[in-house]
């Protein structure tokens, strides 16, 4: 039977917040999970993205910090691996934690350091951020982990993929004890990474695991069309058509691909936007803020918006190139039939990345069911034969680089050492090495160095040709009267008008 928020022994203020977030009924990891992190106890917990862990550690932090008295002078620090993912952790947090006295804020880089200063000197509870920021403000002195109580380490697998395991470890070692506060991990999958990082710096925590054969959402109806890579463009447009879903997000796996499905889309008539890395983060953010009012209806994607981009009610996810990782292949489905809805994930399996499916139908232990599509489904193209490239973003004027003209006419402070020039380096190079014995000063030698060669013997005439009967035979005859030709270009020359098929190059 399964429990209902209400019927958690929560506070009554947290509780107003929990209704407002619309939680009503808890969901089987959320269940599993509160039985652990409601008495302080420390989890490691494998769970994919919608099933509700977001709202399993910030009820978590809110609760302990309510109830727990050890607590009450500590921060709750909650380390994301994307700027989108934190964002939307801070967005739920405020919602959930409306009715009480508890602040918190978003660190994360690709923005000013100004306003998050401010944030940091207002004290406040609840911290959310990427690593790089983190152990940024840290090194300044104007973050104190030792103040750490409450520990969230989300999307572990995906922190550790992007290489950020070795700043988290510097981040745990700055933390009180693991026995002096409460630590919660939550990753798609219980990687060796994962648990040995929890048995280290955690403190006994207990092992959530769902099953396998859970690992995506049932709710999500599964599609997959095997054709050929010229043709994905045309089969997109036709399952747009033909489906005319409310939005949808379309995954490439490269930056250039995502760019150019955009552009393609848009030559077609379907207003579209991309996002990925390279973008400047404030455009970044008014994408995903426009495709989650309803503004914008079609997004492509490379997988930086696979985790931490939360769209209600989302109804179709595309992969418009098979991920090489499977677990991305998960992620990004999982931006569909979110906290138990119905959605849809359609995959195009061309020759370039089919060779991923088996790897993904190993991992969610499904078999994804296939489809051929006919003719009919494929749309006419009128982007055909047009080229789209990826147009630099460009940088804001606190962050341009000076031009290398501004460079070169740049006057020297007084008492400046100057590099060395390209110029001065060839002429350190040329420094003589001999020395006058008598006034011990540096001799210059004009005598280039003499180069030893190793050249072959000449041969005479005779020797060539007792060469060449060894090689075609006895019966080989030069043509009488010719002189033998001084340099070896005319030689070969001659030669080949002479002997014809018998001179080889």
């Amino acid at each position: 039977m399964t429990i209902k928020f209400i019927e958690l022994d929560l506070d009554e203020n947290l509780q107003r917040g929990i209704t407002e977030a619309g939680f009503i009924n808890c969901m089987p990891i959320q269940e599993k999970t509160f039985t652990h992190t409601l008495k302080y106890t420390d989890v490691c917990v494998q769970s994919q993205t919608g099933t509700g862990k977001t709202a399993i550690f910030l009820i978590s932090i809110y609760h302990n910090f309510i109830n727990k008295r050890d607590l009450k002078k500590s921060k709750a620090l909650i380390i994301a691996p994307t700027r989108e993912l934190a964002i939307q952790i801070e967005k739920e947090a405020k919602v959930i934690g409306k009715y009480l006295d508890f602040t918190c804020g978003c660190f994360y880089g690709g923005v000013g350091y100004a306003e998050q200063e401010k944030l940091l000197k207002s004290d406040v509870d609840i911290i959310i951020g990427t690593p790089g920021r983190l152990i940024d403000f840290h090194q300044q002195k104007k973050l104190d982990l030792r103040k750490t109580g409450i520990l969230v380490i989300d999307e572990a697998d995906r922190l550790f993929d992007m290489g950020f395991l070795p700043d988290i470890k510097k981040m745990l070692k700055n933390m009180p004890h693991f026995s002096e506060r409460i630590s919660m991990l939550f990753s798609a999958t219980l990687s060796y990474r994962a648990k040995e990082l929890a048995w280290e710096f955690m403190n006994n925590p207990v092992e959530i695991e769902i099953d396998s054969e859970n690992i995506t959402v049932d709710k999500i109806s599964q599609k997959l069309y095997h054709v050929g890579k010229e043709d994905k463009i045309k089969l997109l447009l036709g399952i747009l058509k033909s489906e005319k879903p409310e939005n949808c997000i379309i995954f490439t796996n490269t930056k250039s691909k995502a760019h150019e499905v955009s552009k393609r889309l848009e030559y077609n008539g379907y207003k579209c936007e991309y996002i990925m890395g390279d973008l400047q983060q404030s455009k970044r953010l008014k994408i995903i803020e426009s495709i989650k009012s309803g503004k914008l209806k079609y997004l492509v994607a490379t997988d930086v918006a696979g985790r931490g981009l939360h769209v209600d009610d989302l109804e179709m996810v595309i992969n418009y190139d098979l991920p090489a990782d499977a677990e991305n292949y998960v992620h990004r489905i999982g931006r569909t039939a979110r906290a138990g809805k119905e959605g849809k994930a359609v995959s195009l399996a061309c020759e370039k990345f089919v060779y991923a499916l088996e790897s993904i139908e190993k991992l969610t232990n499904t078999k994804i069911p296939v489809e051929w599509p006919d003719e009919s489904m494929f749309e006419k193209d009128v982007s055909a034969g047009k080229h789209f490239r990826i147009e630099k973003e460009r940088q804001d004027q606190s962050q341009k680089k000076p031009s290398k003209p501004a460079l070169r006419n740049r006057r020297k402070p007084v008492g400046e050492k100057t590099s060395p020039s390209k110029k001065s380096a060839k002429n350190i190079k040329s420094i003589p090495s001999k020395i006058n014995k008598n006034t011990r000063t540096p001799v210059k030698d004009h005598k280039k160095t003499k180069v030893n060669k190793t050249r072959s013997p000449k041969r005479t005439h005779e020797e060539r040709l007792e060469y060449y009967r060894k090689k075609y035979g006895e019966n080989f005859h030069p043509p009488s009267g010719k002189k033998e030709v001084k340099g070896l270009a005319k030689k070969k020359s001659i030669l080949k008008k002479i002997f014809g098929l018998f001179f080889k190059d």
